[in-house]
């Protein structure tokens, strides 16, 4: 496929699917850029099927996806668990990513704290009778105290999501994240344009964190997005659609 402007793959969060992105895509298609917004394993419209836990596949698919367009390169723009699909892209494609954007993600592999909860949640989302109350309990977390209390729509349509996903698709993931190894090096490695978006009331992702992952990249830039959560696509999509634009704006000046 033929463009004049880079392509641009947005990689959707845990238990959402690509209609997450319904902003961007209509703001970064305006601009004329060819935008897939991606359906990862087991959400969308993406079947789950049967491989073992891990990111990896995941990246394939993407690879393969990308292929099948003609697109050797693309700028991969993702959040949360769609920033680690990113990362595991980074390791097993080299050299196709034109830019970066990782949202509300860490460059480090989770501690052991981290990894056991993971697994306990996997466990507890494939229990019909625990589910519910783990989707009650966990899913407002996803946006900031701020967000909870001005876009109440925004926390019934995360719930909603939640309920509608696959529990199997949701524990996969879960395990699949758990395994990632550290990706900083990779990180390292990965000298292109990019930006690592963080929500300033991020409960999941510390604000360290995000600074550390800034700065394993060589081009990397951190933008704060104020008073939000861990999904700022959806709780201030604005900003983050102009710290994309910027970001493909570095991009162009480049190839320029």
């Amino acid at each position: 496929m033929t463009t004049t402007r880079p392509a641009v793959v947005l990689l959707h969060a845990l238990s959402l699917h690509s209609s997450m992105w319904a902003h961007h895509t209509e703001v970064l298609r305006a601009r004329g850029h060819h935008v897939i917004a991606f359906d990862q394993r087991g959400f969308g419209s993406a079947p789950l099927g049967t491989p073992e836990p891990t990111l990896d596949v995941v990246a394939d698919d993407l690879a393969e996806l990308l292929d099948g367009q003609g697109l050797p390169q693309a700028v991969l723009v993702g959040s949360s668990m769609g920033a680690y699909t990113a990362m595991a892209f980074l390791a097993r494609h080299p050299g196709r990513t034109a830019g970066l954007a990782l949202l509300s993600a860490r460059a480090t592999a989770d501690s052991p704290e981290a990894h056991a909860q993971r697994l306990q949640f996997a466990t507890l989302i494939e229990d019909d009778a625990a589910r519910p109350t783990v989707i009650e309990r966990t899913t407002p977390l996803l946006v900031g105290p701020n967000t909870r209390e001005r876009q109440p729509e925004l926390v019934a349509r995360l719930l909603a999501d939640a309920r509608a996903a696959d529990p199997r698709a949701l524990a996969w993931a879960q395990r699949a994240i758990a395994a990632r190894p550290d990706a900083a090096a990779t990180l390292r490695a990965t000298d292109v344009p990019a930006v690592v978006i963080a929500g300033e009331e991020d409960a999941l992702v510390d604000p360290a964190e995000s600074r550390h992952t800034a700065d394993s990249l060589p081009q990397g830039r951190l933008v704060t997005v104020p008073g939000a959560g861990h999904l700022q696509p959806l709780e201030s999509p604005t900003l983050v659609a102009t710290a994309l634009l910027e970001l493909l704006d570095r991009i162009e000046a480049v190839a320029c």
